[in-house]
């Protein structure tokens, strides 16, 4: 069954990671796990401490090339009567500034209480959602 916006929302919100994704200059599409925070039609997801490579991740380089993305929420159960996705459909942008990182960091921080002691350091992805879909094989959580 086809989940309302509201409900999609909702269950989006509720899970503990997403999957986000891109797609490179050439098309290619780039698919990774993230933390996220929700408010309202935005989501938030931020470059934080674990060990990388650089700060400039795939998933900034593609948003600065092309911002548009999807992101998706699941829940699988053995029991198929639970399942249900969401996805949003959406336009990235990158945030540097410090004092525009300052709101989506906090949100992130009261989701995660790792990110409340070590606050990730950006750059901030600030998606604004255009679309929400998901499906559900029956309305029960």
């Amino acid at each position: 069954m086809r989940l309302d916006e509201a409900t999609a929302r909702q269950r989006f919100a509720s899970v503990p990671v997403v999957r986000l994704a891109t797609v490179d200059a050439l098309g290619r599409p780039h698919l990774v796990v993230t933390a996220f925070a929700v408010d309202g039609d935005l989501i938030h997801l931020a470059v934080d401490q674990k060990p990388k490579s650089s700060r400039e991740l795939k998933r900034i380089r593609n948003i600065r090339t092309n911002p548009a993305v999807a992101v998706l929420a699941d829940h699988y159960d053995d029991d198929w009567r639970q399942l249900w996705w969401v996805r949003a459909d959406g336009w990235a942008r990158i945030i540097t500034e410090p004092q525009l990182m300052a709101r989506p960091i906090d949100l992130l921080s009261a989701r995660y209480p790792h990110y409340a002691s070590d606050p990730p350091f950006g750059p901030v992805v600030a998606i604004t959602v255009t679309n929400w879909s998901g499906w559900a094989y029956s309305d029960s959580d």
